[in-house]
């Protein structure tokens, strides 16, 4: 066989050589520790949140090591994608803070020496790298039809045999050249195989970034390079785009695994150095008793723009994803409660085997606690920004007036112990609404261990004699002394001391006049909130308060 001649026939119009192309993408001039990685999507839907946490970890690796993260969109599956499939990638990744530095930056736009970062923009660098291949004698077509290959796949099940083109089934592999070039002329649909050198006896390892040392058996099958419109498999586009934009570590989800003798493989007959890879296990979700992997169809909060949609901090979620990364990042929270967490170090061989599991009481506490950790400025900005996408009537109201809002946000916002009313935007509205006439609905909670008749004397007292304090003493001061006009004591430790002796204690006084004013037995700081609301409202709260419990 004239494999040059094969070559020339298959690939007519291709005249630039793989070294052509390497002196087009040459070697990156960076540091030797520096990474390269990519985060490499098919837009065929939303971002998925394993998506998310795959381009965080490899974004990571790439940007504290000083090297560079890559957003490469392998759209060669024309039939999955979907419309926007890209710019939901983008944005989602955008949202949640992660740095692109090459690649697709936004939805029309790309950055970096090393594109097209598009694959189906790629087609020729492919077909160059898989004339060289042919040249060499280590690829040819195949005009197998889907019903031959459909026989194939029944002969492998009946004699129980490894399924895949290779062996005896593999018909196409000694075509002579007369034979190929029939079949062009007759107009034949074909594809392109790698001609495996693999042995059924043989084995390969590799280290894992994760999992350590893996051994796997070698490649035997002929699979297929490149399609039949000439838009490679992802086999073929990866060990290519991977060589090319010089990609140092490849981090991904562990279903591909099974695939890195194929690529290993590839890397070899190309004459090229495969890059270091790491898999991901899946994060997983709690499921009558069982785990599964978190899925698109099933669960909500698999898609990314839920967390948008909800109102979860950017921060709070990219903090989650690194506590179910590296089980060490509690630790560097807890030690460096201030510092960003992009001062967090992330270790791959930390990293689970086994898959995390998704946890949202978990993630609801680490957003609590971000949120805690805000200035009541930042609060007021993030819940407006919030609001005024999802819900039009708050963003109204927060807006309204921007000083009540952000004293609002700064109820017992102190840095000791913060208080954690929320752990999302989506909470703002329920956890807030006493302190707007519009959303405050009536409804109070019930009051233990006071009558009736005394509530209605406290408040009658209280209204009477009440005055905005300068300060939370004072005004305690002031409530102590209705508390001991209606015979409750004024100090909790009193009453505890002798119980006989009074109604209640000044914790209890304190209660009605907090339900009457909010509707709630329980509230942030109830001095600031009177003092927010305003005189005025405050009497006409008691005054409601007391129409409704007649």
């Amino acid at each position: 066989m004239d494999y040059k001649k094969l070559a020339e026939l298959l690939f007519p119009t291709i005249d630039k050589t793989p070294e052509d192309y390497e002196a087009i993408y040459p070697q990156r001039d960076l540091d030797e520790e520096a990474k390269i990685t990519r985060f490499a999507p098919s837009p065929t839907g939303f971002l998925h949140i394993g998506g998310l946490f795959a381009a965080l970890i490899s974004e990571r690796i790439a940007h504290q090591s000083g090297g560079k993260f890559i957003l490469r969109i392998e759209d060669t599956d024309k039939k999955r994608e979907v419309d926007d499939g890209v710019s939901k990638i983008i944005e989602g990744l955008k949202s949640f803070g992660i740095k692109i530095d090459e690649g697709f930056v936004d939805f029309d736009t790309e950055e970096g020496a090393y594109g097209p970062y598009k694959q189906s923009q790629r087609a020729e660098i492919y077909q160059c790298y898989a004339k060289s291949l042919v040249e060499q004698g280590l690829a040819y077509p195949c005009f197998c039809s889907e019903e031959t290959l459909a026989k194939i796949r029944e002969e492998q099940e009946a004699e129980k045999i490894l399924p895949g083109y290779h062996g005896k089934h593999a018909y196409c592999r000694d075509l002579s050249y007369e034979q190929i070039e029939a079949n062009i002329n007759e107009g034949k649909s074909y594809v392109l195989r790698l001609k495996s050198p693999g042995s059924e006896d043989k084995r390969i390892n590799f280290k894992d970034g994760i999992r350590g040392k893996i051994e796997l058996p070698e490649n035997i099958v002929d699979v297929v390079i490149l399609k039949s419109d000439g838009i490679p498999t992802y086999h073929f586009a990866h060990v290519v785009d991977d060589h090319l934009m010089r990609t140092t570590n490849v981090i991904r989800g562990d279903e591909w695994i099974s695939s890195v003798p194929i690529h290993i493989q590839m890397f070899a007959m190309l004459g090229l150095k495969p890059p270091k890879y790491a898999h991901i296990a899946p994060i997983m979700k709690e499921d009558d008793g069982g785990k599964r992997k978190i899925s698109k169809r099933k669960d909500p909060e698999a898609a990314v723009t839920w967390y948008s949609d909800e109102g979860y901090p950017v921060d709070g979620v990219i903090e989650y994803l690194l506590n179910l990364a590296n089980y060490t990042f509690e630790d560097f929270r807890r030690a460096n409660k201030t510092a960003p967490w992009t001062d967090f170090k992330l270790e791959m061989n930390k990293m689970s085997n086994s898959g995390a599991l998704f946890d949202l009481v978990k993630l609801n506490d680490i957003c609590k606690n971000k949120i805690a950790s805000y200035t009541a400025d930042k609060v007021y900005t993030l819940a407006a920004d919030w609001a005024k996408q999802y819900d039009e009537e708050l963003y109204t109201l927060l807006t309204r007036d921007e000083e009540y809002s952000t004293a609002m946000f700064g109820f017992d916002r102190n840095p000791d112990k913060p208080r954690k009313d929320i752990g999302k935007w989506s909470e703002v509205r329920g956890a807030f609404s006493f302190m707007f006439d519009e959303l405050f609905d009536g409804k109070y909670d019930d009051i233990a261990n006071v009558s009736k008749e005394d509530i209605c004397a406290i408040l009658d007292t209280y209204a009477d004699t009440y005055e905005e304090a300068p300060d939370n003493n004072e005004w305690f001061n002031s409530l102590k002394d209705v508390a001991e006009k209606h015979g409750f004591a004024r100090e909790v430790k009193e009453y505890k001391q002798n119980p006989d002796a009074y109604k209640g204690h000044v914790g209890d006084v304190s209660n009605v006049i907090r339900v009457a004013v909010t509707g709630r037995t329980k509230s942030p700081d109830l001095y600031s909130i009177m003092k927010t609301l305003g005189k005025e409202r405050v009497l006409n709260r008691i005054s409601a308060y007391k129409g409704a419990i007649a």
